[in-house]
């Protein structure tokens, strides 16, 4: 990753190679913080309101201190001034501050977008699926979980990636018990058949992610049904293609799936048409 720009609460922007958090910060000693990663569009965040919300949501599940949604939008923009690249990755962080100090620490760092992702999409993603050995929804049902949660405890689904580039694939998609699909460690989970998308309920516990909402907006006038639901990995495997979406990445198709291609095993026309109307309604 190469940051641009770093701004931080209190202080303002600060040269990205200065130390900001302290050794006794929580979100360094358990991982309990918050953030948000957001595509910049010409300047602009895309969809920024609805990320600053659901970092407030965050915040409040990880008992953190309350978000000041101004001060973080301020932030931002200080950042992204500085760092003078039309199109980035804004990253939205909050901490609990220092063990004792009671007083939280928020971050806006501004960074270059990953150089492959292009290549990616063009060719798609071959996947792995990751069994959790959770019961189907047990992440909504149990708030200590923390399931739908933005939370810097992101261990898990690094070692899923991990996993994924050790079996030779590029992402994973995790299961439930009973096989049924849940998300991939960084993005939501979708595929076709026929005019219909399918993608995982919300009720399952996963991330309600702000480019899914995006999509199941765009879904109807590119032609598609979409159907949210719990359903079982052979949906997926049988699907005509299949696809993830996140704010960085936005929409790639998954070609292979546990060694097995999806559909015709290359990117398929749901997964090129909604990222072309993602990248319109992200137009500035």
């Amino acid at each position: 990753m190469t940051v641009l720009a770093l701004a931080v609460g209190g202080r303002g922007l600060v040269d990205p190679s200065d130390p900001v958090l302290h050794a006794d910060d929580e979100a360094f000693l358990r991982g309990r913080a918050a953030f948000e990663t957001i595509r910049v569009y010409g300047g602009r965040p895309f969809r920024l309101d609805e990320h600053l919300d659901r970092l407030a949501g965050s915040a409040e599940r990880l008992d953190l201190p309350g978000l000041d949604g101004v001060d973080l939008r301020r932030l931002a923009g200080q950042a992204l001034g500085a760092a003078g690249e039309p199109d980035a990755v804004l990253r939205l962080y909050l901490t609990p501050g220092r063990e004792d100090a009671g007083r939280p620490t928020a971050l806006a760092m501004v960074s270059k977008l990953p150089p492959d992702l292009e290549e990616r999409r063009e060719r798609g993603l071959r996947a792995i699926t990751v069994p959790l050995g959770l019961e189907p929804g047990l992440r909504a049902d149990a708030p200590w979980l923390l399931g739908g949660v933005k939370s810097t405890s992101y261990a898990v689904n690094m070692a899923a990636e991990a996993e994924a580039r050790r079996r030779g694939a590029d992402d994973a998609v995790f299961l439930a018990s009973g096989g049924i699909v849940l998300e991939a460690p960084v993005s939501n989970v979708w595929w076709r058949v026929g005019g219909t998308l399918f993608t995982p309920s919300l009720e399952l516990g996963i991330l309600a992610g702000v480019t899914r909402a995006a999509l199941l907006e765009e879904a109807p006038a590119a032609g598609y049904e979409v159907q949210e639901g719990s359903y079982r990995v052979e949906r997926l495997t049988a699907a005509e293609e299949a696809f993830t979406s996140s704010s960085v990445r936005e929409v790639m198709a998954v070609v292979e799936l546990d060694g097995a291609p999806v559909g015709d095993g290359r990117p398929g026309p749901a997964a090129a048409g909604l990222q072309g109307a993602l990248r319109r309604a992200a137009a500035p």
